[in-house]
């Protein structure tokens, strides 16, 4: 199997977080998933003993397990250790998780697992953690987050510059994720997806945000020389014309993606096999069954 592309500079992406946290942090994104998420929990008709958080960019989904009582210990894993006593919390990279084999009983995230290098091997690693019949939920930035901004850039640099580079990290689609949980071995995969639209008087605006959630561009692509003027403000132009609403406020785009999956168990239902099936499909729907080929008698 070939080696999974190198795209982010997981070190950067560490100082930008610490930056975030000792500035003006943004948690507006992050709490509405924590809640989101929680919410979902709830309904699941199951009770967990042992669950893990893995890399969520605040102690918000955490605080919000503990307070629903959704699983009897939870505990935090995240390359940044917290700010404050949290309860249990284990400074491990999303990609080289410290979990045995069989020792979680749910494994849930928000807004972490779009900035891994290796989401395929990050995804087996919490499969193999999780006890036969453990539940994977979790929610990352995907789709077509930020294609205001992406564009915008785009357009302003082929037109000042005579170039592009990348500004806004790549997303994963929903075939995509799913594609990879069926190939980390879970079973009963569900991905959907959550449109968010947030609006702002102007793109620096957004810009400014980005910075609070230690979200900037962290692309090992990424431009190492400072933007014209000429091309921000270009930018801007274009982001205005193109995404605004009739306020003359800016959208901007943040799609979510919900994965969930079940470490297979031999309770779960099973697909049947072909030619198993006891009733006819044409009996079924009260209609006459031909042989392929066969015409209709008129």
């Amino acid at each position: 199997m070939a080696d999974n592309p190198v795209l982010f500079d997981r070190s950067l992406a560490r100082q930008r977080r610490l930056r975030a946290r000792r500035g003006m942090a943004v948690s507006f994104l992050v709490d509405h998933v924590a809640q989101d998420l929680a919410e979902r929990l709830s309904v699941v008709m199951r009770s967990f003993v042992t669950a893990a958080d893995i890399g969520t960019p605040s102690s918000r989904l955490r605080d919000l397990i503990r307070e629903r009582k959704l699983a009897e210990r939870i505990v935090g894993v995240d390359a940044l250790r917290p700010e404050r006593a949290e309860g249990p919390f284990v400074v491990a990279d999303e990609e080289a998780l410290p979990f045995a084999d069989g020792s979680l009983d749910l494994a849930v995230s928000a807004l972490a697992l779009q900035g891994v290098n290796d989401l395929p091997g990050t995804l087996v690693q919490i499969r193999r953690a999780l006890k036969p019949d453990g539940l994977l939920l979790a929610a990352l930035l995907g789709g077509d987050t930020l294609t205001e901004l992406r564009q915008s850039f785009a357009a302003a640099e082929a037109e000042i510059e005579g170039g592009v580079s990348p500004h806004v990290s790549p997303f994963a689609d929903l075939r995509d994720v799913g594609a990879l949980l069926q190939r980390a071995g879970f079973a009963l995969p569900v991905v959907d997806v959550d449109r968010l639209i947030v609006r702002y008087d102007t793109p620096f605006n957004l810009m400014q945000d980005l910075r609070g959630m230690g979200a900037t561009n962290v692309l090992i692509e990424r431009r190492r020389t400072p933007l014209k003027r000429a091309t921000l403000q270009r930018m801007a132009q274009i982001y205005a014309e193109r995404f605004s609403d009739a306020d003359g406020r800016l959208r901007a785009t943040f799609d979510i993606v919900w994965i969930s999956g079940w470490a297979p168990h031999d309770s779960q239902q099973q697909p049947l096999k072909p030619g198993s099936a006891k009733a006819r499909l044409a009996d079924a729907l009260g209609t006459m069954e031909r042989m392929t080929g066969e015409k209709p008698r008129s």
